[in-house]
């Protein structure tokens, strides 16, 4: 067992004994492990390299949208260390003819999503990641997100959802292309 596992399952140890529960009991027995276990898995990109699978092949147009659209993800809310979860849509306009693999952008969501963030943050950053690695003129990211941090406490709003958008290149600097982008995830 590595040094990170034993800090997490003591911390959910001590996390349970403060709540006034018995760590020992049968049906917490191994809770700490599972929950150490879960967080390595649930919180992976902290302690992988920066994700760079970005395979470029040729693109005969280089003016045209790419959509991948209700990309599916699983984060951690930073404030709660609750989950938020929702759908993604990445869209880019390619520059030099070239295309990214279009399994690589739900990787790169996965990717981005695997750490504690806000849906904010999460927007941006996937935005960044793609700009920094694939030649595009405009890159387009929007999120619909449950959060569990105002459904099962506080405010208490089941089904609300969170839209965040962010904006680059053409995307930010031409109406239309925004326009576009909306239509297409709306449709």
């Amino acid at each position: 067992m590595d040094l990170q596992q034993e800090k997490i399952e003591a911390a959910v140890t001590q996390i349970l004994e403060a709540l006034g529960e018995d760590p020992k009991r049968e049906g917490l027995i191994n809770t700490p492990r599972r929950v150490a276990k879960m967080y390595q898995e649930i919180f992976s990109s902290l302690n992988e390299p920066e994700f760079n699978d970005y395979p470029l092949f040729d693109s005969g147009n280089d003016n045209d949208m790419v959509l991948v659209k209700e990309i599916q993800f699983y984060s951690m809310c930073e404030h709660h260390l609750l989950p938020f979860f929702g759908k993604v849509h990445v869209a880019y306009v390619p520059e030099g003819n070239k295309v990214v693999g279009l399994s690589k952008l739900p990787r790169l969501v996965e990717y981005c999503a695997k750490r504690p963030s806000v849906q904010e943050n999460l927007t941006v950053m996937i935005a960044d990641q793609l700009v920094k690695h694939v030649p595009v003129k405009g890159v387009a990211v929007a999120i619909e997100a449950e959060h569990m941090c105002m459904t099962m406490r506080g405010v208490k709003t089941p089904n609300s959802l969170t839209k965040t958008f962010h904006y680059r290149g053409i995307f930010k600097e031409d109406r239309e292309w925004k326009k576009d982008f909306l239509a297409a995830i709306n449709n």
